[in-house]
């Protein structure tokens, strides 16, 4: 028996033989071709291929959030770019080699020109066009990648996996996934996450692993390669009462979201598309606490039209009754676009211009989406926060927006209710000024995931950083205490919808700041309701808003 030691990114546990992924090399001859033409048509029929299996990657995944959905639709800008295209039949027509050669030497030079270089945006720049050049060999004649799980469930072990890997794999053939590249927060982590398969990360894979029996503790972090008998039987009761506890999470579907205590706190679910729509109401979370409309507007050609933005949220509504459904408005920028956007490359877009930056700057598409939100309230509970927000200047432009778009709506004599606002607080800026900011809206809702990492100076997806980012920093969580007493001063509702909101271990100690509610991927809504009701608050002095004040 063999015992290695990761981390952890998704919890849970389980028994298998492993599978050694390997995506394998290319083994790509080189050939003079005589018919030009022919050779860039087949590439551009290749390419076209590609871009429609990730639109359907895109469409397939669960969770569109900063970290899955951007991957496919960088890669399709990829794709589509004149400057990729071009580089590509360059090397056809000069060169006169077929078009797989010429994908490959065209992938191999980059990579070489930029090996040195660690900067984030850099590095997933060349991860991309790896995994667009791989696949337009695959679809031009090269070595298929080996996606089949084949019969039985499986321990997938890797050097590293992307997220178009894991969303090509069939879920319920994959008992766990073990890497050796990666971090919590690595989109493949999170895609792994968000399909709720136990994951490690950090531990160094081994090809000759390939068909022995392993064990994953996705609660500790460690794997057994051929576990002893003894081993085995406890983890075999171990997942067994893992089963079970899982099972036993199932009964609090209908339970209240309150400590032993009785204090009410509000439990809602982050969505990223339409699909989730049953999984808020199958775990019976109170609403929808986060709705990323970016959904709407990525993978697409055009803009939405306001009548298609309209009847998306009108089914929000409809579905979720009497349920909050608070929609955020588009958080798009350079690091999350369309082609169709033709927003400028940033060095740094997570520091660019994004959020509501972008949508003050594209005023007919934040009006359009504003409009259909509105005209959707009248058919449930709807309200709508607002990301990125900075300056009280800013809610000065979204007030005078709002207003003409009432006025526009009560001349055509469109119903449209009232609704509640909020806003994210997300930089430490919007901490500073948060009783400010409170005063201006209904709700604060804290992100958790930007604020941490505009906090500690990080970016949260460098690979260089995973060992020294804390999401746990007493400077985040001190940032956490302050807006809800700054908030809670103006008499506001405070939340957090970030990762954190669904961390158990913090979540007693939310409630003692006094947060009033917590937002959640559908998955978690029942974990954090356990965690909840198992919080005594007794004792403690507790600053809370009543729920009727904003709800």
């Amino acid at each position: 028996m063999e015992i290695y030691k990761g981390i952890a990114t998704f919890s849970g546990i389980a028994i298998g033989k492993v599978l050694y992924y390997s995506r394998g090399e290319y083994q790509i001859r080189q050939c003079l071709v005589s018919n030009i033409k022919k050779e860039i048509s087949d590439f551009q029929e290749a390419r076209l291929q590609a871009v429609h299996k990730l639109h359907e990657l895109y469409e397939a995944s669960q969770l569109l959030d900063e970290q899955e959905a951007r991957v496919f639709l960088r890669q399709i800008k990829l794709l589509e770019s004149e400057s990729y295209q071009n580089a590509i039949e360059s090397s056809i027509a000069h060169e006169k080699v077929n078009a797989a050669y010429a994908v490959m030497i065209n992938r191999d030079e980059l990579v070489e020109t930029f090996r040195n270089l660690e900067e984030p945006v850099i590095r997933r720049r060349i991860n991309d066009m790896q995994e667009i050049s791989n696949r337009l060999i695959q679809i031009l004649g090269g070595a298929a990648i080996r996606i089949n799980l084949g019969d039985e469930p499986v321990i997938l072990v890797a050097e590293a996996l992307s997220p178009t890997e894991i969303m090509e794999m069939d879920k319920d053939k994959l008992l766990a996934v073990v890497m050796h590249h990666g971090s919590t927060v690595s989109h493949a982590s999170i895609m792994a996450k968000t399909m709720e398969i136990p994951t490690l990360v950090d531990i160094a894979a081994d090809d000759e692993w390939d068909g022995m029996t392993a064990i994953v503790d996705g609660y500790t972090g460690t794997f057994y390669l051929n576990p002893d008998a003894e081993i085995r039987r406890e983890y075999e009761i171990r997942l067994e009462a893992d089963h079970r506890e899982r099972e036993a999470l199932l009964e609090l579907k209908a339970q209240k979201d309150e400590t032993k205590d009785g204090r009410k706190i509000g439990l809602y679910a982050n969505i990223g598309n339409m699909s989730d729509l049953s999984s808020v109401l199958y775990y019976g979370a109170k609403g929808i606490g986060l709705l990323r409309s970016e959904f709407q507007y990525l993978g697409r050609e055009n803009y939405p039209r306001e009548n298609e933005l309209f009847r998306a949220y009108k089914k929000v509504a409809e579905t979720m009754g009497e349920r909050l459904a608070v929609i955020r408005t588009a958080d798009l920028g350079a690091d999350k676009q369309a082609p169709y956007l033709d927003i400028p490359q940033e060095t740094n877009p997570i520091m660019g211009n994004r959020g509501i930056r972008l949508c003050l700057d594209r005023r007919r598409m934040f009006k359009a989406q504003l409009r259909a939100i509105y005209r959707a309230s009248a058919y449930g509970n709807l309200a709508m926060m607002f990301p990125m927000i900075d300056s009280e200047e800013e809610m000065d432009e979204i007030e005078k927006i709002i207003g003409e778009v009432k006025e526009g709506l009560r001349e055509k004599d469109i119903p449209f209710k009232d609704i509640m606002t909020g806003i994210m607080i997300e930089t430490p800026a919007a901490v500073m000024i948060s009783r400010e900011l409170a005063i201006r809206v209904d709700f604060l809702s804290i992100g958790t995931n930007d604020l941490t990492q505009y906090t500690l100076a990080m970016d949260r997806q460098n690979p260089l950083l995973k060992d020294k980012y804390n999401d746990h920093h007493p400077a985040v969580l001190r940032m956490v205490r302050m807006v809800v007493e700054a908030a809670h001063k103006e008499g506001k509702r405070v939340g957090i919808c970030g990762e954190l909101a669904a961390d158990t271990a913090l979540t007693g100690k939310f409630l003692e700041m006094g947060v009033d509610f917590l937002s959640v991927v559908p998955a978690c809504v029942l974990p954090v309701r356990k965690a909840i009701r198992e919080t005594d608050l007794s004792g403690v002095s507790v600053p809370a808003v009543n729920e009727d004040n904003n709800e």
